[in-house]
């Protein structure tokens, strides 16, 4: 028994040993976007072993302050060195030692926005040329040579402009990285192993948080969202990440944005313990993959073999 034992654990820490050489690129828009999507995840993974990089590709200079208490002079106009502080903050909280600001300016939030460019200023991330932007993602891609790319969903997740123009890049990024014609002068080409999107929310996560709020006896932030949901909208998930000793570690980093987010805001009103008993998952969408695999997964890294 004892021998079985330790050729398990041998076996356990070899597999561990290849593990850690696995790498998931995440990339976002704006400073904060980190920590309100995979969070969690990339705490679990980050102390695993795992390298785990983000990208940052605007300055997030057109936030608002939304937590009353930094309402102070001289904050709105130091926005943007402000937010890459907290980015900082939220970073080393999370665990992720490897990051990139590509510092484009925020195209700030418009409402219904239609994808015309003219409402935002010249200078907006999202009026930047394409190409340019793919280009700098497709060096560091055949650079650091992520196993793992992830972005947000078609659409942006939300009508944000730099969220829909993230998608867009991300993705492009992703097909060209792979293809030595294009971009010639980025590096070796390199095939990302697979593209997930990030941001994913479904109507059963809503109902278990609403019911778990109700349950507790407090108002839910939930209600009037599933009131809008589309009833004929389809769950688009295919990976679940188990998370669940690391919300706190998500939280904290989420409450390191402090120009954004309000501590006493009715979303922080479920305690961890609780998320972590009626749902410890992050959820992704697994939107392309070179690798076999099957869903329903439990791990971004299902069917990348080192």
């Amino acid at each position: 028994m004892a021998a079985t034992a330790a050729a398990s654990g041998g076996e356990d820490a070899s597999k561990l040993a290849r593990m850690r050489q696995l790498h998931a690129m995440f990339v976002h828009a704006h400073p904060d976007d980190e920590s309100s999507k995979g969070a969690a995840t990339m705490a679990k993974y980050a102390k695993e072993g795992h390298r785990i990089s983000v990208v940052t590709l605007t300055d997030g200079g057109a936030g608002d302050i939304l937590n009353p208490a930094m309402d102070r002079p001289g904050i709105a106009e130091r926005m943007s060195d402000i937010r890459e502080e907290e980015l900082a903050r939220a970073l080393e909280i999370i665990g992720v030692t490897d990051h990139w600001a590509f510092g484009y300016a925020d195209s700030g939030y418009v409402e219904d926005f239609d994808g015309d460019g003219s409402a935002l200023a010249d200078s907006a991330f999202y009026n930047v040329e394409v190409d340019e932007v793919v280009g700098r993602l497709v060096e560091l891609i055949r650079r650091e040579r992520p196993d793992v790319l992830l972005t947000y969903p078609e659409g942006g997740g939300y009508p944000h402009p730099d969220h829909i123009r993230c998608h867009d890049v991300t993705v492009a990024a992703y097909a060209a990285a792979a293809t030595a014609a294009v971009f010639p002068d980025a590096g070796e080409p390199h095939a990302v192993a697979k593209l997930y999107y990030m941001g994913v929310f479904t109507r059963r996560k809503l109902e278990v948080l609403h019911r778990a709020c109700i349950d507790s006896g407090m108002p839910s932030p939930f209600g009037e969202w599933l009131e809008r949901w589309d009833p004929d909208h389809v769950d688009p998930t295919t990976t679940r990440v188990e998370v669940g000793d690391h919300l706190p570690v998500a939280r904290q980093a989420l409450l390191a944005h402090e120009t954004q987010i309000d501590p006493d805001s009715r979303w922080f009103a479920l305690p961890d313990d609780v998320m972590r008993a009626v749902y410890p998952w992050d959820e992704f969408q697994l939107a392309d993959s070179r690798v076999d695999t099957s869903v329903p997964e439990g791990s971004l890294f299902s069917g990348i073999d080192r």
